[in-house]
């Protein structure tokens, strides 16, 4: 395999990797909070032997370099439930990760345990400003509000805050592959600086037109790289058919 039949490899990498996130995307086009993930790539010049010609000494091939977030907020959808939130502007609620640690998340979908932690639906539970979860109260559980600033409000009064963390650095926030993010160096938002909007939910940012068309277009390129790639190989054939009768 000589260095063409590399560089057009590298290219329909790129094409895969670009067309699993596509996918992605649109598997979470009903997804609360989601927001659509767009690969990054750079150049990677590789210098090679003394070559006759020496514009040709410099191959480059296509580098995954990671993916970053779409940060424009999905619309909000009303739901009439008191417990969900959408988090207007950055940031993420931080739940209780399984096995341990802090995971992140946009889907304001919360409930009541029967342990009386507020949780997400998927049943993680949310941590307030002290790092801890939140318990409600059996008698408080009735007339159970969330506040602008994230402070969960019951009959008796206030009984914790939620913990909004932002992140200066969105690349630093990336899937763990169970619907949460992972996510280090964050600072937890203060109530003067969170801002909630409880009865609805944040919807997820994809735009399957979009999305649709990015899959239209790397299919195009990966069936132009293709045909490259079989050019190459008859110019192969010819050179050694008439090598042989020169032989």
């Amino acid at each position: 395999m000589d260095v063409s039949s590399f560089v057009l490899l590298s290219h329909e990498q790129a094409l895969r990797r670009r067309m699993d996130v596509v996918a992605n995307n649109m598997a979470n086009t009903s997804t609360a909070g989601f927001r659509r993930e767009q690969p990054v790539f750079r150049e990677f010049v590789e210098q090679g032997a003394e070559n006759a010609v020496d514009a040709a000494r410099n191959v480059s091939f296509v580098l995954d370099y990671g993916a970053v977030h779409d940060t424009r907020a999905g619309a909000f959808q009303t739901t009439g439930n008191n417990l969900d939130v959408m988090i207007q502007g950055n940031g993420y609620l931080a739940v209780e990760a399984p096995g341990g640690g802090t995971a992140y998340t946009r889907g304001g979908s919360l409930k009541v345990l029967e342990s009386g932690d507020l949780a997400t639906s998927a049943g993680m539970r949310v941590l307030g400003e002290n790092g801890q979860p939140i318990n409600i109260p059996s008698d408080q559980t009735v007339g159970l509000r969330i506040d602008e600033d994230g402070t969960v409000t019951g009959l008796a009064g206030p009984l914790g805050r939620l913990s909004v963390t932002a992140f200066d650095n969105e690349a630093a926030v990336t899937p763990r592959g169970d619907g949460m993010m992972a996510g280090e160096g964050g600072r937890v938002l203060a109530a003067a600086e969170t801002r909630l909007r409880s009865g609805g939910l944040e919807g997820s940012n994809v735009e399957p037109i979009i999305e649709t068309t990015n899959m239209v277009e790397i299919l195009r390129s990966y069936q132009t790289s293709q045909r490259m790639s079989d050019a190459l190989n008859d110019m192969r054939k010819r050179a050694i058919e008439r090598l042989s009768r020169v032989g």
